[in-house]
C-alpha cells in the first residue's frame, strides 16, 4: 500500500538529484525502478529519456502526464534534500508532479481489476525546452488514448485550492529575434553610415502598437522585449543591433496575426532606414485548451475529494507544453496549490509538500469517472 510518506520520499529523491532537459537518464531509471517494484508494465517508445507505463485492460484508455526535467538554477533553499547537482534545481516542481503521478500509478495498480479500461502514464522529458510533449506525441505513446489529463503545482494558490477553466488555460509562447544590419560610421559623421540604433528605437515602439492598435480589446496578447543590444563604445555608430523577446497569446489566429505584423514592420523599417532586418520567429508551446466536458468532470472530481475549486476568469500567461499532447486528443489541465513564498523558476521556490496528500486522490477519482 502506497503511503503519504512514500510519496514524500519519492519527491525528495527527485528533488535531490535533478537533471536538465534531454539529460534525464538517471531520473528515468529511478522512475523505472519504482514502477518495476510494483510490477507495473512499461511500453517501449523510441525516446532516450522519459517513459510510458500502463495498467488495466480494455478498449478505453486515459493518459496521465507528468514532466520530469529540472532547470539550470542554483538552489538557494537549505534542507536535507537540497539539490546535489550544482546549478540544477527542480524549481518548477516537476519533482512534485512525478511523485504525484507515481502515487496514482501505484495506488491504481492495487485496484487494477476494478478498472473499466486502461490508464497510461506519460513521464515526459524536456518540458522546459517547450517541445518534449510534441516529441512524445509523435511516438506510440498516445495510441488508443481517448483523453489526456495533467496538472501543474501553483505556488500562488494555497494548499487545498484547485484552479481551472474550460478553453485556454495557459498561453502560447513564442520567441522573436530581430537582427538589424546597418552600416557603421564615426559618431560625428552619421551621414556616412546607416544607423541600426535608429531602426532599433523605432522597432521597439512599433512592436507595442501591435497590441494597442492592431488587436481587438477582446483578443488578449502580450509582447515583451527582454534583450536589446548594439555597439560597444560612445563615439561609434555600430554596424548591427539586436532585440529579442516573447509573445504570449491565446488564439491561433491572433498568434498568426502578430507574427505577420512583425514581418510587416521589419519590411517597412528596412525601406525607411535603408538597412536589413532579419526576423527569427520561433513558436514554442501552444496554448493549453481544456475540453469543456472534461473540465466539468475535473471540477466534479476535485470537489469530491475536498478541493476548493476556483473558476479562473482568465488563463495564465505562462507556457506549458502539455499543449503538444492535445493537438489530436482532448484533455484537461488544472493548477493545484503548492503555497510557496517564492514562485516557479525562483532559486528559493519551496513548495508545501502537503500538496501531495490530495493530488493523487483527485486524479484517481477523475480516472474512474472517465472510464465509467
Amino acid at each position: 500500500m502506497t503511503s503519504f510518506n512514500d510519496v514524500v520520499k519519492w519527491r525528495r529523491m527527485f528533488h535531490q538529484y535533478p537533471e536538465l532537459s534531454k539529460y534525464e537518464y538517471k531520473t528515468t531509471q529511478r522512475i523505472k525502478d519504482i514502477l518495476t517494484s510494483y510490477n507495473i508494465k512499461m511500453i517501449d517508445i523510441p525516446m532516450e529519456t522519459g517513459l510510458v507505463a500502463e495498467i488495466g485492460q480494455g478498449e478505453k484508455c486515459i493518459a496521465v502526464r507528468t514532466d520530469i526535467d529540472a532547470l539550470p538554477i542554483q538552489e538557494q533553499v537549505s534542507q536535507d534534500f537540497t539539490s546535489t547537482n550544482d546549478g540544477v534545481m527542480h524549481a518548477c516542481g516537476h519533482d512534485i508532479h512525478m511523485a504525484s503521478i507515481l502515487a496514482i500509478a501505484t495506488k491504481l495498480k492495487e485496484e487494477e481489476e476494478q478498472l473499466n479500461g486502461r490508464v497510461r502514464f506519460l513521464f515526459q522529458p524536456a518540458e522546459e525546452l517547450g517541445y518534449g510533449a510534441k516529441v512524445m506525441a509523435k511516438t506510440n505513446a498516445l495510441d488508443d488514448v481517448q483523453a489526456i489529463i495533467g496538472f501543474h503545482n501553483s505556488p500562488t494558490l494555497d494548499i487545498g485550492e484547485f484552479a481551472i477553466k474550460s478553453g485556454p488555460i495557459t498561453s502560447a509562447v513564442d520567441r522573436f529575434e530581430f537582427k538589424i544590419h546597418g552600416k557603421g560610421a564615426h559618431a560625428a559623421k552619421p551621414e556616412q553610415g546607416n544607423d541600426p540604433v535608429m531602426a532599433l528605437g523605432q522597432l521597439i515602439t512599433s512592436l507595442q502598437t501591435i497590441i494597442s492598435r492592431n488587436l481587438s480589446a477582446f483578443d488578449s496578447a502580450v509582447i515583451t522585449i527582454g534583450e536589446v543590444s548594439s555597439g560597444n563604445t560612445w563615439n561609434v555608430i555600430a554596424d548591427n543591433a539586436y532585440v529579442q523577446g516573447t509573445v504570449r497569446s491565446f488564439k491561433p489566429e491572433v498568434q498568426d496575426y502578430i507574427e505577420q505584423r512583425m514581418h510587416d514592420i521589419a519590411k517597412g523599417l528596412e525601406q525607411l532606414f535603408n538597412i536589413e532586418i532579419e526576423l527569427i520567429y520561433t513558436r514554442l508551446p501552444g496554448a493549453v485548451i481544456n475540453d469543456v466536458e472534461l473540465t466539468k468532470h475535473a471540477k466534479e472530481a476535485a470537489k469530491k475529494v475536498g478541493y476548493t475549486v476556483i473558476d479562473l476568469e482568465h488563463p495564465y500567461t505562462i507556457g506549458e507544453d502539455f499543449s503538444g499532447l492535445l493537438e489530436h486528443h482532448p484533455g484537461v489541465f488544472a493548477f493545484i496549490g503548492s503555497n510557496s513564498e517564492y514562485d516557479l523558476h525562483h532559486p528559493k521556490y519551496n513548495p508545501d509538500e502537503r500538496i501531495l496528500e490530495k493530488t493523487p486522490d483527485y486524479f484517481i477519482e477523475l480516472i474512474y469517472q472517465l472510464l465509467a
